[in-house]
């Protein structure tokens, strides 16, 4: 009791003016304090209006801390990681623990491709243009927390529809000249996985690294994975103003693919594989290199330069789920199966300032930026592969298609924020890109003259946010930001002879609008609601057209879409007496998301499209946990539910026998998991995911990994230790 005493005294003393300009200086030595217990900390909190070089002020922004999950991060459990993200989708397609997949307001959720992805603020998408998926992967073990801005902040960061996630590593602990973490986790379906990192400060110079390395026999038969990370970043700091922050990071993985099912087969057993002989395996390679630099007491200038550099090959026996892959009865060996090697150069770099100024007796902030991507994407597809069962990448000849693009862009982008009382801000502001992308190669089934292709990029959008305070704890905001989504790599490419591109095909564009209300009661209740719309004009699709007498598959702009939504956070501390605690969240959304007019085709036939539900968006998300924290346990139970969505445009119910298109049913799942802290330097976890062990799926993805049903694991396990030295 005495030393919280001696604190309470010393604070007192230290903010009381009468006592602080006293012209004798007095120096305490406080005895230690040791803090014990899981940290009391919140898992989401909005960012600061101004935050680095950024203006956030009138967007919708979350952070989640990781370090306060008691979830399972080792398998980035999507449903768990952002539990607390209204609107967000998760698709489990990729095997254990190896991609984020995730999505907000209805979007796209493959490799998080909506969303602009940075680690550290280090753009990681493979290719901006060409392909945005994200196929870097690095240990959830090794992020402090993640950054979400939703759609409205895509001026600042780029042009796509969802907005921004940066995931931020943890720092070394600078008050040592050595630390040392591991955390190793064991669960079921055959996980082990092991994560080790190091770091300290001597001088001016800090360090950190690490390295991980995860194993998973997978829920179902055969979905084999082994993945392994390294990082290594180097800062000096030449002052309190400047520093310079070098680092490389790798992902790379193996993934035996077990294949897609039919519905026939689903219910049959879900675990079931298809194929034995299908492979993936991604390995990159992003280094950079940051200049932090204060320029005065009211500029500041961020400078960085990076990379994606690697590769992304697959050797699949390709087939709808309702083709076995058996041997041949007329060769007696199994088929040939098809090599596709991707290959990756990206180089990007970008300059941040941001600018405070006084005007009208306000605070107001200038930010401007200037990006230039250059990028080389080398695309071999439908080599001839062996007819063996492991990973080889061998070709028995040349690539059916060789091609090639190469893409460059300049981008500018300026963004002021007006307060224009101390309560109210006004945030207008641009981005300007330009470049192109050329096309060029090979296509065996086209002639020579048809292949080469330039995508002019000329994306000049506007924007602008307001944030209205209403007293310290309680805000309105709201705005409105133009979008693009560029013409990809695969929409350029015809697929087969009897298929087409069209010759008029034209960018997405569209614009996030959002209006919302954050609010905290006291210590016990905070919510925000949120208002959404997201418009996506000249959708892609594919349509029917003849041609010299001859029907092609054409990939075209079949029609315009919008996304109405809203967005409800809620948490309350439902009490708190002594060392017991006891707080209920909710994190749901509803979505309303239709084809505002369009065609497609059916297989058949053109049809119109105009009113149908768009493709892999529920009506609801619905996410409910309850915390209960005893001494310094903590105890989470979470509730999931998904409602039905639609596979393809048409709005397909009835599944086709391949599995490929109809209904995916709603699904409900229950997770537990729980978080104790002890001796200071360890901390215990576990977790049973999918407690009723519901076999779900969250997607019939139309392209990789292929079409059909993708299972979704069922119950299981894990344990994971955690020590910090």
């Amino acid at each position: 009791m005495m030393k919280w005493l001696v604190v309470l005294v010393a604070t007192v003393y230290s903010l009381c003016p009468a006592f602080s300009q006293s012209d004798t200086l007095r120096i305490y030595d406080l005895p230690p304090i040791d803090f014990r217990g899981i940290k009391d900390k919140e898992v989401v909190t909005p960012l600061p209006n101004v935050y680095k070089t950024f203006i956030i002020g009138g967007r919708k922004s979350e952070v989640l801390d990781v370090d306060s999950l008691a979830g399972n991060i080792t398998e980035k459990t999507g449903r768990q990681i952002f539990a607390k993200i209204p609107s967000g989708f998760v698709y489990d397609m990729d095997g254990s623990g190896n991609q984020v997949n995730f999505s907000v307001r209805g979007l796209d959720a493959h490799r998080s491709w909506e969303f602009n992805v940075r680690q550290n603020g280090t753009i990681i998408n493979t290719d901006l243009y060409g392909y945005p998926a994200s196929h870097y992967s690095m240990p959830m073990e090794a992020v402090e927390r993640i950054e979400l801005l939703r759609g409205t902040a895509a001026l600042q960061y780029g042009q796509q529809f969802g907005g921004m996630v940066n995931y931020i590593l943890k720092k070394p602990d600078t008050t040592k000249q050595f630390s040392y973490e591991n955390m190793t986790t064991a669960g079921s379906f055959g996980l082990f996985s092991s994560y080790n990192a190091i770091g300290g400060k001597v001088g001016k110079l800090t360090y950190h690294a690490y390295y991980h390395k995860r194993l998973s026999e997978g829920y179902r038969q055969i979905a084999r994975s082994d993945a392994d990370a390294q990082y290594m970043g180097l800062t000096y700091d030449f002052s309190e103003n400047l520093s310079l922050e070098a680092s490389l990071s790798r992902s790379r993985y193996l993934y035996r693919i077990p294949g897609p099912l039919t519905d026939e087969q689903f219910m049959e057993n879900p675990r079931q594989a298809t194929r034995r002989r299908n492979f993936f395996a991604p390995e990159i390679y992003i280094p950079s290199i940051h200049l932090g630099w204060k320029i005065s007491p009211n500029t500041m200038l961020e400078w960085v330069a990076s990379g994606v550099f690697g590769n992304r090959s697959s050797v699949t026996f390709d087939a709808f789920a309702d083709v076995p892959d058996i041997i041949q009865p007329d060769t007696h060996e199994f088929a040939p199966r098809n090599v596709d090697i991707d290959n990756y150069h990206s180089r990007t770099a970008e300059a941040r300032m941001l600018h405070e100024y006084r005007w009208r007796k306000t605070k107001n902030y200038l930010t401007a930026s200037l990006r230039y991507f250059n990028n080389k994407f080398d695309r071999r597809q439908r080599g001839l592969g062996t007819m063996g069962s492991d990973f080889d990448l061998t070709v028995m000849r040349d690539f059916t298609r060789n091609i090639v693009l190469h893409s460059e862009s300049l981008a500018f982008a300026l963004e002021n924020q007006f307060n224009l009382a101390k309560k109210l801000s006004f945030s207008p502001g641009i981005r300007y890109e330009y470049g192109q992308s050329a096309m060029s190669g090979r296509i065996d089934y086209l002639e020579a003259e048809s292949v080469p292709r330039i995508i002019p990029y000329r994306f000049f959008t506007l924007g602008a946010h307001a944030a209205y305070f209403i007293n310290s704890s309680s805000k309105i905001y709201g705005g409105i930001s133009q979008a693009i989504r560029p013409v990809l790599f695969q929409d350029l490419i015809p697929g087969n002879p009897l298929a087409a591109v069209s010759s008029d095909l034209e960018h997405s564009f569209g614009y996030n609008a959002e209006l919302g209300w954050e609010n905290v009661i006291g210590d016990r209740l905070k919510y925000n609601a949120t208002l959404f719309s997201t418009y996506i004009g000249k959708r892609i699709g594919n349509i029917l057209i003849n041609e010299d007498g001859q029907t092609l598959i054409a990939r075209s702009n079949v029609g315009n879409s919008r996304t109405d939504g809203v967005e409800l956070y809620l948490d309350w501390k439902v009490w708190n007496h002594g060392q017991s605690s006891m707080s209920f969240f909710t994190s749901s959304s509803y979505m309303d998301s239709r084809y505002l007019d369009g065609t497609v085709s059916n297989g058949e036939n053109n049809v119109d499209i105009s009113g149908n539900v768009v493709e892999s968006v529920p009506k609801w998300i619905s996410r409910n946990g309850v915390t209960y924290v005893f001494n310094a346990m903590k105890f989470i139970l979470q509730h999931q539910f998904v409602s039905e969505t639609f596979a393809d445009a048409v709005n397909t119910i009835r599944p086709l026998e391949s599995g490929a298109v109809g209904l995916v049913p709603s699904y409900h799942i229950w997770d537990l998991n729980m978080a104790f802290p002890f001796l200071q330097r360890f901390l215990f976890r576990a977790g049973i995911n999918n407690i009723f062990d519901k076999q779900y799926f969250t997607k019939r993805p139309q392209m990789y990994p292929g079409p059909g049903i993708w299972p979704s694991d069922g119950r299981g396990f894990n344990v994971s230790l955690n020590v910090k030295i």
